[in-house]
């Protein structure tokens, strides 16, 4: 069991469905084709999908900074736990590799029925930033989808839960969960 008390949560491909929202716009407004989540073996997207570095960077840019007309959708469950856990809490706490906070407070807001008050995300600029504003923070557990995060916070003396997600199939001695329910059922009471 983990004690919601000393968690927090990655955001993209965690919280949100950022790869979801890449694949539309790359579909919709570069018109790649064909492209889909189960492509995306490698956290390297350029690696993954032979896409140009430069649309990466670009489309990347736009999720960023909230300039696109495809929906960033929550992952599925993600809502209703989180809800609860910050009910429950009065706090929670979201650690992103993010380099700014962009327009992705306001979105959290808006599908979180909580006090915007209660709700604190922290970019970091990097993944490898994570550990030590984790460790400040005094949390115990992170749950994020990046394997090579995973292994840094460990290392650092914070437990990892890995987000399952095609990109971090390999070989790990991680808790790891599916889907939120999983989530759920590792921190709160069913």
């Amino acid at each position: 069991m983990i004690d919601p008390a000393y968690v927090a949560f990655d955001i993209d491909g965690v919280c949100a469905d950022t790869m979801g929202l890449f694949l539309a716009i790359a579909r919709d407004e570069y018109h790649l084709e064909g492209l889909r989540h189960e492509d995306i073996t490698r956290y390297s997207l350029e690696e993954s999908l032979g896409i140009d570095r430069e649309i990466i960077a670009a489309i990347i840019t736009r999720i960023l900074d909230g300039n696109h007309t495809c929906p960033l959708n929550p992952i599925e469950g993600c809502p209703r736990v989180l809800t609860r856990l910050g009910r429950r809490q009065g706090r929670l706490l979201f650690v992103t590799a993010r380099p700014y906070t962009g327009p992705i407070i306001d979105w959290m807001q808006d599908f979180l029925p909580l006090d915007p008050a209660s709700i604190e995300v922290i970019p970091t600029g990097s993944s490898e930033a994570k550990a030590e504003t984790l460790l400040n923070r005094g949390i115990s557990y992170f749950v994020d989808d990046r394997l090579e995060t995973c292994f840094h916070l460990s290392d650092a003396g914070i437990t990892p839960v890995l987000f399952k997600q095609p990109w971090n199939r390999e070989k790990h001695p991680f808790i790891e969960v599916a889907d939120w329910k999983e989530l759920e059922c590792l921190m709160l009471d069913a």
